[in-house]
């Protein structure tokens, strides 16, 4: 089931189940990063969770988050998927969404997550830029990629 949430239906226990939700995927696919890493930018995450404009989450039939997507705008700033998830199809769907219904045009990626650049691509994105650093100004060189 996906489920648009706005930002007055985030309550606390919702963004504690997607930040649990985003280290674990976090942790399986973005090697590049270490614990402390990890760790530190987790204390970021509720604060996003919190005021991203738009919030697509995918429940299961128990109502536990199993993918979610943020939209700034047409810009996609966040999709994470439960690494036991992975490969079946959510992030497609969550894709296909943004794009249909918020006419999402672009997203970045980080430069050191091949499997996501080429799950991108798949989709029909396309490298148009490449930045040294994050959008919190940290040392992970970013690409932005649009969908043309």
């Amino acid at each position: 089931m996906i489920k648009n949430i706005s930002i007055t239906d985030r309550s606390s226990t919702l963004v504690s189940q997607l930040v649990k939700l985003w280290r674990a995927s976090v942790t399986a696919t973005h090697d590049f990063l270490t614990t402390k890493e990890i760790a530190a930018i987790a204390e970021e995450v509720p604060m996003a969770l919190k005021s991203i404009p738009t919030l697509l989450v995918i429940l299961d039939q128990q109502q536990q988050p199993q993918a979610f997507l943020g939209l700034v705008g047409t810009e996609i700033a966040m999709l994470f998927v439960a690494p036991v998830m992975r490969c079946q199809g959510l992030g497609r769907q969550l894709i296909t969404i943004a794009c249909q219904q918020y006419d999402a045009k672009q997203l970045t990626v980080n430069e050191q997550n091949p499997q996501a650049r080429g799950f991108y691509e798949h989709l029909g994105f396309q490298v148009t830029e490449r930045r040294k650093l994050d959008d919190q100004g940290r040392p992970y060189p970013i690409l932005v990629m649009t969908k043309q």
